[in-house]
């Protein structure tokens, strides 16, 4: 049986299931296995994600049908992926969508269950429940997460936030100055949707394309791909020509290369990570770049390199983290188990305490995550500075306005991923 977008959709959704795979590689690999056209690709990726995005919102509307039976997972997933064409997209006709999971369920032997996919997705087409009330279901966010965002932000604002992680996020590609200017990265972009982006400058928003890596100015390393958010760590940081800069966890490379590119590569680069096979990575991109400065090194941000202390003039330290304010482009990231998260606030602070190691006196330290919750945030940076009263928080500036030295940085606020940036100066001795 070849696979086509609604069984390469099925395919990935029970990767994650049963594999507790991430869908957004696991949706590149099944697609590139599967051999898809463009159209089926983008339909194989709405479907996946649009699943992962509204799954409790489905399932509420799949659940009076359901009158005691005990459907297996692979049943619910094909009923999801009927109901999510007929209740999320204008598209595909309703009989397609009732037709297809019927086939389905045959072509993964269950016949005995098609005639009952068929009466719940004709009967949803035919009648649903009113919308859900609590945002928990209406936006498919665990409850927990819900209670987050309701406190930090209160319910009319959270209701926003979640609608923005579940919206389609834009594309945002910085221009690598190095190499090609803006006319003429524009000029071999023209086949494809561009917009500049509305606050940062060298940044763009780009649509109507397939695989960004394919294009030609990609591969001749006039573009990488990166959220503005974190083309920002730079900029806090002050990166210039001749420094020596430090990336205590720069996996795979995004900040770096920018750091690089605003140093117009003059000056120094030791780009660390923990893990060795990430490493050929950076490697890689520097050189599809055009980066000389940058060394990629094995190392754990925990532990010091003595031959390094006191060595930089800019420490970048963006940290592992919860990854919660990225949930629009990764949105099974809402599905983690909270209390997985607990260590996290311990290791980002052992992280951030070494990598102040590396500083010279006057020299800037940036923290950030691409999480929205102030225990790995705000509260990691108030225990450093009670432990290093040598660092202090120094405000700078972005191009929507100053800050007082940290920012949290929202989708429904920012249009950019969920962020946090901090800039720290250490004091001369």
């Amino acid at each position: 049986m070849k696979a086509d977008a609604r069984e390469t959709a099925l395919e990935v959704l029970t990767a994650c299931r049963r594999a507790e795979a991430w869908a957004d590689g696991a949706l590149r690999s099944a697609i590139r296995r599967n051999g898809l056209s463009q159209r089926d690709a983008a339909l194989a990726s709405r479907l996946t994600y649009g699943i992962l995005q509204n799954r409790a919102l489905l399932d509420y509307y799949l659940e009076p049908f359901q009158k005691g039976q005990d459907w297996e997972p692979v049943i619910w997933d094909i009923l999801r992926i009927g109901a999510c064409q007929i209740l999320l997209m204008d598209r595909v006709p309703p009989s397609a969508a009732v037709n297809c999971a019927v086939e389905m369920a045959k072509n993964h032997h269950r016949a005995r269950a098609a005639g009952m996919v068929n009466a719940v997705l004709r009967g949803l087409t035919r009648e649903r429940r009113r919308p859900p009330e609590d945002l928990a279901t209406r936006y498919s966010h665990p409850q927990w997460l819900v209670d987050r965002y309701v406190t930090l932000l209160g319910r009319e604002e959270a209701e926003r936030c979640l609608a923005a992680n579940n919206a389609p996020a834009p594309t945002t590609i910085q221009r690598n100055p190095l190499l090609a200017t803006e006319e003429q990265l524009l000029e071999e972009l023209g086949a494809v949707s561009v917009t500049p982006h509305p606050w940062l400058e060298g940044c763009y928003e780009i649509s109507g394309t397939g695989n960004l890596e394919e294009l030609e100015p990609f591969r001749l390393g006039h573009f990488q791909i990166q959220d503005a958010a974190s083309a920002l760590v730079a900029r806090a940081a002050d990166c210039r020509p001749g420094q020596t800069v430090i990336d205590v966890c720069a996996a795979p490379g995004g900040k770096s290369f920018s750091a690089a590119m605003r140093m117009q590569n003059r000056g120094r680069i030791l780009s660390f990570d923990l893990h060795p096979g990430k490493l050929r990575q950076i490697q890689q991109g520097a050189e599809r770049l055009g980066i000389t400065c940058i060394e990629a090194g094995q190392a754990d941000g925990r532990e010091p390199i003595p031959a390094l202390a006191g060595a930089a003039d800019a420490v970048l330290c963006d940290v592992p983290c919860s990854g919660l304010g990225i949930i629009r482009k990764k949105p099974d990231i809402r599905y983690k188990d909270p209390k997985a998260l607990e260590g996290l606030p311990a290791v980002q602070g052992a992280i951030l305490s070494n990598a102040a190691g590396y500083v010279r006196p006057g020299g800037v330290l940036v923290y950030s995550t691409c999480t929205i919750l102030p225990e790995e945030n705000e509260q990691v940076v108030r225990n450093f500075l009670q432990l290093r009263p040598d660092f202090q928080m120094e405000p700078f500036s972005l191009p929507f306005g100053g800050t007082a030295g940290e920012i949290t940085l929202w989708p429904h606020r920012h249009q950019t991923d969920g962020f946090y940036l901090c800039k720290l100066r250490r004091h001369d001795d």
